[in-house]
């Protein structure tokens, strides 16, 4: 069994809002030096089954990113 991790993330260019958000939040607390925030997902999940990179390229492919904004890294242990 493979312990899978995927990080989905907002391509270059693609404006981020909760990112914008949440920089915007922690310079009202005081962090000025905070820029270019970036918020992206992180799906973890077990995977049980031949190539399980390939799989999960596959689930992101079909399901877990939209690969037209958003680009996809997975992890497999």
């Amino acid at each position: 069994m493979a312990k899978v991790k995927v990080h989905v993330f907002l391509k270059p260019g693609v404006l981020d809002v909760q990112g914008k958000a949440v920089e915007g939040a922690l310079k009202g607390l005081g962090w000025s030096g905070v820029s270019d925030v970036r918020v992206g997902k992180l799906i973890e999940f077990d995977f049980e089954g031949a190539d399980a990179e390939a799989e999960a390229k596959r689930m992101c492919e079909t399901l877990l990113a939209n690969t037209v904004i958003e680009s996809y890294r997975v992890e497999v242990a």
